[in-house]
This record gives structure tokens, sequence and C-alpha cells, in this order.
């Protein structure tokens, strides 16, 4: 066959009219609603930015330096660059509800290189993303122990280069483990879980707000920007780790009852609601404790620990752990999504595509959820935190990208939700993400790079041959018989 052969080209596109046929064979359970998925996007929002990464930023570290209360503006900077994207998710989550997320809109508007591109690089970012908040959780178990009196020993509960005399961070890995099992027991489980964990999380931060304004030195809000605005950019490339949740919410779009009129909606409210908390949750523990003094795994309980609350601060570490597991949750079904979704479409094996009884893809679920516990139990947070924003923030540009595309190509394709300002918006958020992503450090651009590399062999040595969409495909008979049977 020619090598001009449209059907052989690494830009091939996948059709719309496709994923309606493929959905309806996915073997996934439809059983979310509105507030279910409203749920699942706070949870992933919400919680290690609250938790750990607020105090981290404020606080710095041995090689950045603390932005002290600017950490405000390091949230706001990073959420205005996530809403640009959201709007973005938004539009696309109306037209095309399907487990893949970022990496189906790539491929429908960009083509399969750039499909692949995404979704490659989206299994690395979600799994070290599950791994970041294992650790940041690990971090309040371990302040919630010591409020009781109980002292685990260092060497299992940080790792070598925390400079502290770690060895493996174990409650990290142990809780990754925890959260791979609840998600296997199937999604409407999950949904439930996730809704209640929510609440109470929610209902935590109104908590932590609500008291924490009573016990407010306004003496520590000077200096507000005691490192100048360069770290405070800087932090918001770190920061954006916390609002991006969404994102992997958008891959339970197969699993809604009605993805294409929910889905929109709940990406929306997610970030309006998450964005509102943290405000006021950075005012409150920057006003509490001076910066220098926040402990940067464990901010909150460090703050109420400092005005002489301890009992408080050991309330905070408990129920801060279990509300940090729903982001754990949120980015693990994303993982296991987009990894069944590019398996379906026969650019990695059809084995990890299989499902069970519960309409779950076990197989890439265990897989997923065993790698983020490796992961959390040898890496320090910081250089896992900067290694999943420089994998979201690129699917942001090629997600705002897409949808500029696509409007402008395919403009006659049903949307339930149309973003404002086209291509303002969208190109606002291409800019903000690009300039977000050079603010991360070079070793973050170097372990991205070799993971790209990593993908391309695969793509070019299994994935191009194996795509459903290549006629000469051992697998492509599958896609045949997909549409017959219809």
């Amino acid at each position: 066959m020619s090598t001009t052969d449209p059907s052989q080209s690494i830009l091939r596109r996948k059709p719309i009219d496709d994923i309606e046929v493929e959905n309806k064979h996915s073997g996934l359970f439809k059983s979310l609603g509105l507030w279910q998925l409203t749920a699942i996007g706070v949870g992933g929002i919400i919680g290690v930015g609250i938790f750990s990464l607020a105090g981290l930023v404020a606080h710095g570290s041995a090689d950045t330096p603390g932005v002290g209360p600017a950490v405000l503006f390091s949230f706001l900077i990073a959420g205005l660059a996530s809403a640009a994207a959201a709007l973005s998710y938004a539009e696309f989550a109306g037209m095309i509800p399907r487990a893949g997320s970022a990496y189906t809109y790539g491929y429908v508007a960009l083509g399969e290189i750039i499909g692949w591109f995404i979704g490659w690089d989206l299994l690395l970012e979600y799994i070290a993303i599950v791994a970041v908040v294992a650790i940041g959780i690990s971090g309040y178990f371990d302040a919630f122990l010591s409020g009781i009196g109980i002292h685990m020993p260092v060497w299992m509960t940080s790792t070598p280069d925390e400079g502290k005399g770690g060895i493996i961070n174990l409650p990290a890995i142990l809780v990754c483990l925890l959260v791979t099992w609840i998600l296997s027991r199937g999604t409407k489980t999950f949904g439930r879980f996730e809704l209640i964990a929510v609440a109470i999380k929610v209902v935590l931060i109104l908590f932590i707000i609500g008291l924490g304004v009573f016990y407010i030195n306004t003496q520590n809000f000077n200096p507000f920007m005691p490192s100048g605005f360069g770290p405070v950019l800087a932090g918001s490339a770190t920061v954006f780790f916390a609002v991006f949740g969404y994102d992997a919410m958008s891959t339970a779009a197969e699993e809604a009852t009605d993805g294409k009129k929910h889905m929109p909606k709940a990406i929306i409210l997610s970030l309006i609601i998450a964005m509102l908390l943290y405000v006021a949750a950075t005012l409150v523990l920057t006003g509490m404790q001076n910066y220098r003094d926040i402990d940067p795994a464990a901010g909150f309980a460090s703050a109420f620990q400092g005005v002489g609350l301890p009992v408080i601060a050991t309330i905070i570490s408990v129920f801060a752990v279990l509300s940090i597991l729903t982001v754990m949750l949120t980015f693990l079904l994303g993982v296991t999504r987009v990894w069944f979704s590019m398996s379906r479409d026969g650019l990695l094996p059809g084995w990890f595509s299989k499902t069970d009884r519960h309409g779950t893809p076990q197989r890439v679920t265990w897989i997923g959820g065993i790698a983020s516990a490796l992961l959390a139990g040898v890496f320090p947070i910081k250089a896992v935190a900067d290694l999943t924003n420089i994998g979201i923030l690129a699917a942001f540009v090629v997600v705002c990208v897409s949808v500029i595309i696509f409007r402008y190509t395919k403009p006659e394709a049903p949307r339930t939700f149309r973003l404002p300002l086209m291509p303002v918006v969208p190109a606002f958020g291409v800019l903000a993400s690009a300039f977000l992503m050079f603010q991360l450090h070079w070793e973050t651009w170097l372990r991205f790079g070799i993971w790209l590399v990593i993908g391309l062999v695969i793509y070019f040595g299994y994935g191009k041959r194996h795509s459903l969409m290549n006629p000469n495909s051992p697998r492509h008979d599958e896609a045949v018989e997909m549409h017959t049977q219809v």
C-alpha cells in the first residue's frame, strides 16, 4: 500500500461516529449522575493542594524560596490558567463523553500520534499524581500518630532524598494499595464512596476556615511576598497540581448516565467550588502561622498545633487522610480509563481493556495502583508533583489547541456546551499552560522527555501497526464487527 494512504498516516483521526459505536460495546457501566461526577471532580481537585502543597510552597524547600502569604497568588494564577483549559474540556466532554478524556480529544482533532503522545503522557502523570497524594497522606498520618504519642521510625516514613535518614515511605505504599482495592470494587461502589468522602472533606475544610479565622495574626501577612514575584510564578507551577482534578474526572464520562449533558456542568462546578475553598484556606493558613514555621508536609496540622490547639490538629490529620483519599481515587480512575481506551483503540494490547462483572478493567487498575505505590515509596513529594504538572500542562496545551481546530473543522458537530470568546479563551489556556511549564526545573523536563521517547518507541513498534484505524491491523476485524452489530 502506498505510504501516502491516509489510513497509514500517523495523523489519521478517529471519527466521532466510531466513538458512539464503541461506547455501546465498552463493558463499562453507566451509573454516575451529575452530583457524583461533581464530587469526583471536587475530590480530584481539593486535597493535597490544601493539606500539603499550600504549606510546601508558602514555606519553601532547600532549592526554592518560600513565597509566604503570596501562595494565594500562586493558586489564583494556576486557577486562571486551569479555568481556560476547563472550558475547553467542557466543550469536548459535551461532544465526546468517552473514557479517554484528553487522549481521545487529541486523537479526534489532531490525529493519532498526538492522541498517543497525550495518552502516554497521562499514564505516567496520573500514576505520579496518585503517588504524590499518597506521600501527602503519609505526612498527615505521621502527624496524627505523633499527636497521640506514637512515633513511627524515620526509616519507614520518608525517602532517602528527603535527608531525614529514611529508606522507604511505607504508609504511602499501603494507602496506594488500599485505594486500588476500593476502585477495583466497581464504579457504582466507588461513586458512592466518593460522594460521601467529598462531603466530609468540604465540611472539614469549612470547619478549618471557620475556626482558623479566629486565630489569624495579621502580622503574619507582613511581608506578604517575601521572595518577590518570581518564586510566586514558580509556585503556581507547583500548585497547578491542585487545580486540575476535573481532567481525570472527565475520564469517567463513559460511565455517566448522561455524559453529554452532565459532564460540562460537573467540570465547571467542581473548579468553582475548589477555587473558592482554596482562596479562603490559603489566607487562613498563612495568617495563623508565620510561613517560615509551617510544616511543608502537614500545614494545617502544624498551624493549629502552633496556636495551642493540638486536639484540633489531631482531628485535622485524621480527616485529612480520608479527604485526600478522594484525590487518589479520582486519578487512579483516570489512569485506568485512559489505559483502557488506548488498549481498546489497538494502540496498546487488548489484554488491558478486559472488564470484569463490575464493569471494571481490573488488570490496569492493579497495575496502575502497584506502580503508584512503588513511586510513592521512593521519591520525595516535590519531585513527583513537578513531574505530574509538566504532563498535565502538556495535556492542557493539546486540549486547548484541539478545541480551536475542531470548532472550525467540525462546526456542525453537536455541542451541549460552547466555550465563550473563541478562540481567545483556549488561546490564553495554551499560553498560560506553556508559561507554567517553563517555570519547572530542567530535571523535570529531562524525565518527561525520556518518558516520551520510550512512548514513541512503543507507538512505532506496536501501536501504529495494531491501531483499529489501520485497515491492515491484526485487530481491525474487531472494529468491523462492532460496526456490523450496531
